[in-house]
């Protein structure tokens, strides 16, 4: 399934660029787990809506030959456009800032997939984001995330082995695989096709640890702490209807 991960981080030139680039859990390794469930196609035009430092749009244009629309509120086209230089990529790779709580600079029915990794549980909590993603996407298309989550609900809020690395605010913004599949089975326009862990998560986790990112050293203790009892990673596919 990781192909394409493992063979890019054999070189050591660029796993030194993937460590260097990293933001949370590998996000190479995370998309491309989720672009097997997807069909995605040489030229087809991805939205890759958080990119954060392009790793994940790096996997969708070198593995699939997809034109990536790689948009971030926090890093800079500018930025992620000397980046994808960098690497080869910038011919397929349009970098954009976006906030996409406040609506996307895109025609409707632009992408055939809109993709994101690791972010969207920053801003589409509310029932209203994704049915306002979805006029963005033609018929057909999906709109695919994957994010960090827990394995069950915190009903007593952040266990004690967990409050070193995560406040209550940083802990309501993972949720639970059914919670995910709650909300987003209230949007119309749109068919649930996928819904489940990943089973990437200790080892995109693990790849994030070591890194020499500051938050990942300051993360180093979450997987002992946590021991496999509470951490997930969930992946949610929606199809256009």
């Amino acid at each position: 399934m990781y192909t394409f991960t493992d063979e890019f981080i054999s070189d050591q030139r660029k796993l030194e660029f993937l460590k260097a680039n990293m933001m949370g859990p590998n996000a190479m390794r995370i998309s491309e787990e989720m672009a097997s469930y997807l069909k995605i196609q040489e030229g087809m035009r991805v939205l890759d809506l958080g990119c954060g430092c392009g790793l994940s749009t790096l996997l969708l244009v070198q593995k699939y030959g997809a034109t990536v629309f790689a948009a971030d509120l926090w890093i800079s086209p500018t930025e992620n456009h000397e980046r994808f230089q960098a690497i080869g990529i910038e011919n397929k790779a349009i970098p954009v800032s976006v906030d996409a709580t406040k609506g996307l600079p895109f025609a409707n029915g632009y992408f055939d997939v809109l993709f994101s990794v690791d972010a969207y549980h920053y801003f589409g909590r509310t029932p209203e984001m994704l049915p306002s993603l979805i006029p963005y996407v033609k018929k057909g298309g999906y709109i695919a995330v994957a994010i960090p989550g827990w394995q069950r609900a915190l009903v007593n809020g952040v266990p004690e082995e967990l409050k070193p690395f995560f406040s209550e605010e940083d802990a309501e913004t993972f949720q639970t695989l059914e919670w995910w599949k709650s909300l987003w089975g209230t949007a119309d326009g749109v068919e649930m096709v996928d819904c489940r862990e990943m089973a990437c998560c200790k080892q995109a986790w693990e790849e994030w640890l070591a890194s020499s990112n500051p938050y990942a050293v300051g993360d180093m203790g979450i997987l002992e702490a946590e021991q496999g009892r509470y951490m997930n990673l969930v992946q949610l596919i929606a199809k256009v209807v």
